[in-house]
Formats: C-alpha cells, structure tokens, sequence
C-alpha cells in the first residue's frame, strides 16, 4: 500500500506488533503504526477511504465484534470500503479448543478464535452495502496430512 502512495495507518493493541510494523515505514511520510484498541479508535468520524480487518475481528468475542463494526462505519467516509478477511468454519481448526461462545473457540495457546459464515459476515456488517462476500479455500500441508484452510473475504461499501 506504502509503495501504491497510500496513506497508510495501521493500528495494534500488541506494542510489539506496531513496533515491527513500524519498520515497513522507514519513512514517517510513508505512514503510521500505532498501539490503539479497534472497539474504541482515536479517530475521528468519516477519518478513512478504506479499512482493511484481516484477522483481527475474529479473536474478539461477539459483544466486541459488533463494537468494531459499529466502528467501522464510523471511521469509513462516504464511498468508503472495508476489505474484511477471517477463517470460516469450514476451516480445519473449527471445533478444536474449548468452545466459548458459538463458533468461537479458546486454543492451548490462549488465544480466542471465532469462525464465521459468509451470512453472519453479511449480517455484522449490515450498516454498509454489501459488494460481495466469498469463501477462499486451499489445501496447507501440516505433519504430512493435507487440511483445509478456508476464509471468508468481504467487500462493503458505506
């Protein structure tokens, strides 16, 4: 995006995470990486062109899904698009790990995923105009067995 001459700002709640996408900015022209939380971001209304949630939204838990979308359409001008990617539960890891809420589960590493369907997608972000929402599926290699990793990819527009 950087080499596109976009205006890129991306944000993390993990400082380490923001720290090592600071070194794709060798530039602080060439864009902004900071620690902020997406339920609750520190910019202002109509603030972006384009949001990109590529497995973000999915280690959150329902209430806080909505809160970010809800925050999406806020911080998205006019025109504006989301670009939206998260594993779907057709995804091989669905159903491993302890179930905490439906179709969201908590690993041995702690950390909380949630699968999602192409519909549930449509439906969080109903406040915008849905372009499309597809399921991406490929084969991934894993201790000799072949598995299936599958995502649900979105497109909207406000």
């Amino acid at each position: 995006m950087v080499r596109r001459g976009w205006d890129v700002t991306a944000i993390d709640f993990s400082s380490r995470a923001v720290a090592l996408c600071r070194q794709a900015f060798p530039d602080p022209l060439q864009g902004t990486a900071m620690v902020a939380d997406a339920r609750w971001s520190p910019f202002g209304n109509a603030a972006f062109d384009a949001v990109f949630a590529s497995h973000v939204i999915g280690h959150l838990s329902a209430h806080d899904r909505t809160r970010v979308a809800h925050e999406v359409i806020r911080l998205l001008r006019t025109g504006g698009r989301l670009f939206f990617c998260e594993f779907s539960t057709g995804d091989f890891r669905f159903g491993k790990g302890l179930e905490t809420e439906e179709a969201t589960f908590r690993r041995g590493t702690g950390i909380l995923t949630h699968y999602f369907t192409e519909r549930e997608v449509a439906d969080l972000f109903s406040g915008l105009t849905l372009v499309s929402v597809t399921l991406r599926q490929w084969p991934m290699r894993v201790r000799g067995c072949t598995l299936v990793r599958s995502e649900v990819q979105g497109v909207f527009t406000r």
